[in-house]
Protein backbone atom coordinates (compact mmCIF):
# COMPACT_ATOMS: atom_id res chain seq x y z
CA UNK A 1 0.00 0.00 0.00
CA UNK A 2 1.35 3.47 -1.15
CA UNK A 3 0.79 5.58 1.44
CA UNK A 4 1.27 9.94 1.25
CA UNK A 5 1.57 12.21 4.25
CA UNK A 6 0.17 15.94 3.77
CA UNK A 7 0.77 18.03 6.85
CA UNK A 8 2.40 21.14 7.35
CA UNK A 9 3.43 20.63 10.80
CA UNK A 10 6.54 18.63 10.57
CA UNK A 11 6.18 17.40 14.30
CA UNK A 12 2.79 16.12 13.69
CA UNK A 13 3.99 14.07 10.02
CA UNK A 14 6.75 12.14 11.75
CA UNK A 15 4.64 11.29 14.48
CA UNK A 16 1.89 10.03 11.85
CA UNK A 17 4.62 8.55 9.99
CA UNK A 18 6.03 6.07 13.58
CA UNK A 19 2.40 5.62 14.14
CA UNK A 20 1.90 3.92 10.71
CA UNK A 21 5.56 2.46 10.71
CA UNK A 22 3.96 0.73 14.00
CA UNK A 23 1.34 -0.51 11.83
CA UNK A 24 3.65 -1.70 9.36
CA UNK A 25 2.68 0.50 6.88
CA UNK A 26 5.49 2.38 5.11
CA UNK A 27 4.80 5.89 3.75
CA UNK A 28 6.22 6.94 0.54
CA UNK A 29 6.56 10.75 0.99
CA UNK A 30 5.70 13.63 3.46
CA UNK A 31 4.55 16.78 2.35
CA UNK A 32 3.85 20.33 4.19
CA UNK A 33 2.24 22.84 1.99
CA UNK A 34 -0.22 23.10 -1.07
CA UNK A 35 2.35 24.12 -3.51
CA UNK A 36 4.63 21.45 -2.92
CA UNK A 37 1.99 18.71 -3.11
CA UNK A 38 0.68 19.97 -6.22
CA UNK A 39 4.05 19.69 -7.87
CA UNK A 40 4.53 15.84 -6.38
CA UNK A 41 0.92 15.20 -7.47
CA UNK A 42 1.75 16.15 -10.96
CA UNK A 43 5.01 14.51 -11.21
CA UNK A 44 4.50 10.91 -9.46
CA UNK A 45 1.93 8.52 -9.94
CA UNK A 46 -0.75 8.88 -6.93
CA UNK A 47 -0.80 6.67 -4.17
CA UNK A 48 -3.20 4.13 -2.75
CA UNK A 49 -4.22 6.94 0.30
CA UNK A 50 -3.55 10.30 1.29
CA UNK A 51 -3.55 11.32 5.01
CA UNK A 52 -4.59 14.97 4.59
CA UNK A 53 -4.46 17.72 6.96
CA UNK A 54 -6.86 20.73 6.01
CA UNK A 55 -5.06 23.64 6.97
CA UNK A 56 -1.64 24.00 5.03
CA UNK A 57 0.74 26.33 5.63
CA UNK A 58 -0.26 27.91 1.73
CA UNK A 59 -3.98 27.73 1.99
CA UNK A 60 -6.43 24.94 2.14
CA UNK A 61 -5.65 21.46 1.24
CA UNK A 62 -9.13 21.74 -0.57
CA UNK A 63 -7.05 23.48 -3.09
CA UNK A 64 -5.02 20.50 -4.50
CA UNK A 65 -8.37 18.84 -5.56
CA UNK A 66 -9.42 21.86 -7.20
CA UNK A 67 -6.25 21.84 -9.76
CA UNK A 68 -5.50 18.18 -9.33
CA UNK A 69 -7.91 15.07 -10.29
CA UNK A 70 -6.68 13.29 -7.55
CA UNK A 71 -6.81 9.70 -7.78
CA UNK A 72 -6.32 8.63 -4.09
CA UNK A 73 -8.47 7.70 -1.29
CA UNK A 74 -8.40 10.78 1.45
CA UNK A 75 -8.58 10.41 5.28
CA UNK A 76 -8.15 13.94 6.43
CA UNK A 77 -6.49 14.72 9.59
CA UNK A 78 -8.45 17.65 11.47
CA UNK A 79 -8.89 19.27 14.33
CA UNK A 80 -13.11 21.07 13.41
CA UNK A 81 -15.46 20.83 15.18
CA UNK A 82 -18.32 17.99 15.19
CA UNK A 83 -20.63 19.50 13.13
CA UNK A 84 -18.35 19.35 10.31
CA UNK A 85 -17.26 16.21 10.28
CA UNK A 86 -20.31 14.77 8.40
CA UNK A 87 -18.71 16.26 5.11
CA UNK A 88 -15.85 13.55 5.47
CA UNK A 89 -18.17 10.38 5.32
CA UNK A 90 -17.89 11.30 1.49
CA UNK A 91 -17.18 7.73 -0.37
CA UNK A 92 -13.76 7.07 0.16
CA UNK A 93 -13.10 9.64 2.24
CA UNK A 94 -12.61 9.18 6.50
CA UNK A 95 -11.60 11.42 9.01
CA UNK A 96 -9.18 11.28 12.66
CA UNK A 97 -9.44 14.35 14.69
CA UNK A 98 -6.31 16.02 16.33
CA UNK A 99 -4.48 15.00 18.36
CA UNK A 100 -4.49 11.45 16.21
CA UNK A 101 -4.89 8.73 18.40
CA UNK A 102 -3.58 4.97 17.98
CA UNK A 103 -6.53 3.42 18.00
CA UNK A 104 -8.76 5.25 16.00
CA UNK A 105 -5.79 5.29 13.27
CA UNK A 106 -5.80 1.88 13.25
CA UNK A 107 -9.48 1.33 13.04
CA UNK A 108 -9.42 3.97 9.79
CA UNK A 109 -6.57 2.03 7.77
CA UNK A 110 -8.81 -1.12 8.36
CA UNK A 111 -11.28 -0.05 7.04
CA UNK A 112 -9.39 1.54 4.39
CA UNK A 113 -7.97 -2.26 3.81
CA UNK A 114 -11.31 -3.86 3.83
CA UNK A 115 -13.18 -1.64 1.45
CA UNK A 116 -10.43 -0.34 -0.94
CA UNK A 117 -11.68 1.19 -3.26
CA UNK A 118 -10.41 1.35 -7.05
CA UNK A 119 -9.13 4.75 -7.85
CA UNK A 120 -11.78 5.55 -10.67
CA UNK A 121 -13.95 5.41 -7.11
CA UNK A 122 -12.52 8.27 -5.74
CA UNK A 123 -14.80 11.87 -5.28
CA UNK A 124 -14.45 15.18 -3.40
CA UNK A 125 -17.43 17.43 -2.88
CA UNK A 126 -15.58 20.15 -2.17
CA UNK A 127 -18.89 22.36 -1.88
CA UNK A 128 -20.37 20.48 0.06
CA UNK A 129 -17.16 20.33 2.30
CA UNK A 130 -17.04 24.14 2.45
CA UNK A 131 -20.47 24.57 3.72
CA UNK A 132 -20.02 22.29 6.45
CA UNK A 133 -16.74 23.81 7.72
CA UNK A 134 -18.58 27.12 7.48
CA UNK A 135 -21.91 27.95 9.03
CA UNK A 136 -23.69 30.23 7.12
CA UNK A 137 -26.03 31.54 10.12
CA UNK A 138 -23.04 32.80 11.98
CA UNK A 139 -20.85 34.19 8.72
CA UNK A 140 -20.34 37.78 7.54
CA UNK A 141 -18.83 38.49 4.35
CA UNK A 142 -16.91 41.12 3.13
CA UNK A 143 -18.89 44.56 1.91
CA UNK A 144 -16.35 46.75 1.06
CA UNK A 145 -12.34 46.92 1.15
CA UNK A 146 -10.23 49.88 2.20
CA UNK A 147 -6.89 50.16 -0.21
CA UNK A 148 -4.27 53.25 0.47
CA UNK A 149 -3.22 54.51 -1.86
CA UNK A 150 -0.28 57.20 -1.77
CA UNK A 151 -1.52 59.10 1.24
CA UNK A 152 -5.03 58.27 0.34
CA UNK A 153 -7.64 55.84 1.76
CA UNK A 154 -9.83 54.26 -1.07
CA UNK A 155 -12.87 52.52 0.03
CA UNK A 156 -14.16 50.04 -2.85
CA UNK A 157 -17.89 47.85 -2.68
CA UNK A 158 -17.13 44.51 -3.02
CA UNK A 159 -19.86 44.46 -5.50
CA UNK A 160 -17.43 46.58 -7.74
CA UNK A 161 -15.02 43.84 -7.63
CA UNK A 162 -14.58 41.99 -10.91
CA UNK A 163 -12.30 39.48 -9.99
CA UNK A 164 -9.14 38.66 -7.16
CA UNK A 165 -6.01 37.28 -8.66
CA UNK A 166 -2.58 36.67 -7.72
CA UNK A 167 0.69 37.61 -9.50
CA UNK A 168 4.19 37.36 -8.48
CA UNK A 169 3.02 36.35 -5.20
CA UNK A 170 1.24 39.35 -4.23
CA UNK A 171 -2.29 39.68 -4.42
CA UNK A 172 -5.11 42.30 -6.82
CA UNK A 173 -8.07 43.14 -7.17
CA UNK A 174 -9.46 44.30 -10.44
CA UNK A 175 -12.24 46.73 -10.61
CA UNK A 176 -15.24 47.37 -12.41
CA UNK A 177 -13.69 51.05 -13.85
CA UNK A 178 -10.78 48.92 -15.17
CA UNK A 179 -8.27 49.60 -12.27
CA UNK A 180 -6.03 47.18 -10.15
CA UNK A 181 -5.46 47.42 -7.03
CA UNK A 182 -2.93 46.01 -4.54
CA UNK A 183 -4.01 44.05 -1.45
CA UNK A 184 -2.76 42.68 1.76
CA UNK A 185 -3.35 39.03 2.78
CA UNK A 186 -2.93 35.83 0.29
CA UNK A 187 -5.80 34.97 -2.16
CA UNK A 188 -7.07 32.09 0.41
CA UNK A 189 -7.47 34.79 3.24
CA UNK A 190 -9.56 36.76 0.73
CA UNK A 191 -11.92 33.58 -0.29
CA UNK A 192 -12.97 32.92 3.22
CA UNK A 193 -13.94 36.75 3.32
CA UNK A 194 -15.92 36.40 0.29
CA UNK A 195 -19.63 35.14 -0.20
CA UNK A 196 -19.64 32.46 -2.08
CA UNK A 197 -23.04 33.07 -3.99
CA UNK A 198 -21.06 35.58 -5.50
CA UNK A 199 -17.52 34.73 -5.96
CA UNK A 200 -15.83 31.71 -7.20
CA UNK A 201 -12.59 30.39 -7.54
CA UNK A 202 -11.65 29.27 -10.77
CA UNK A 203 -8.21 28.55 -10.19
CA UNK A 204 -5.73 29.05 -7.82
CA UNK A 205 -4.70 32.52 -9.17
CA UNK A 206 -8.29 33.60 -9.83
CA UNK A 207 -11.46 34.04 -7.82
CA UNK A 208 -14.02 35.84 -10.26
CA UNK A 209 -17.40 37.78 -8.99
CA UNK A 210 -20.24 36.26 -10.97
CA UNK A 211 -22.34 39.57 -11.83
CA UNK A 212 -18.93 40.43 -14.39
CA UNK A 213 -18.56 37.59 -16.33
CA UNK A 214 -19.38 38.25 -19.94
CA UNK A 215 -18.65 35.20 -21.96
CA UNK A 216 -17.92 31.24 -21.08
CA UNK A 217 -15.82 29.82 -23.59
CA UNK A 218 -15.53 25.58 -23.54
CA UNK A 219 -11.40 25.42 -23.85
CA UNK A 220 -9.39 22.50 -24.43
CA UNK A 221 -8.97 19.27 -22.40
CA UNK A 222 -12.73 20.19 -20.97
CA UNK A 223 -11.97 23.44 -19.32
CA UNK A 224 -13.78 26.85 -19.41
CA UNK A 225 -12.26 29.53 -20.72
CA UNK A 226 -14.02 32.98 -18.23
CA UNK A 227 -14.14 36.82 -20.36
CA UNK A 228 -14.75 39.25 -17.70
CA UNK A 229 -16.26 43.15 -18.92
CA UNK A 230 -12.97 44.46 -18.60
CA UNK A 231 -9.92 42.56 -17.23
CA UNK A 232 -8.13 41.03 -20.32
CA UNK A 233 -4.92 40.94 -18.89
CA UNK A 234 -4.58 36.61 -18.64
CA UNK A 235 -6.72 34.15 -19.75
CA UNK A 236 -8.95 32.53 -16.91
CA UNK A 237 -9.52 28.92 -16.84
CA UNK A 238 -11.62 26.89 -15.12
CA UNK A 239 -10.14 23.78 -13.95
CA UNK A 240 -11.44 20.01 -15.60
CA UNK A 241 -11.57 19.76 -12.16
CA UNK A 242 -13.24 22.40 -11.14
CA UNK A 243 -15.69 22.51 -14.33
CA UNK A 244 -18.72 20.19 -12.29
CA UNK A 245 -18.58 22.84 -9.37
CA UNK A 246 -18.72 26.13 -11.44
CA UNK A 247 -21.60 24.84 -13.46
CA UNK A 248 -23.22 24.27 -10.18
CA UNK A 249 -22.20 27.61 -8.91
CA UNK A 250 -23.89 29.72 -11.87
CA UNK A 251 -27.20 27.78 -11.82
Amino acid sequence: MNVLIIEDEKPAARRLNRMLGALDIEVQQMLHSVEESLNWLQNNEHPDLIFLDIQLSDGLSFEIFEEIDVKSAIIFTTAYDEYALKAFKLNSIDYLLKPLDEDELKVAVDKFKEHQPTKTDVQVNLDDIRKLLINPVDRKFKKRISIKVGQHIKIINIDEVECFYSENKSTYIHTSENRNYLLDHSLENWQEQLDPEQFFRASRTFIVHINFIKDIIAYSNSRLKLILNSYNETEIIVSRERVKDFKSWIN
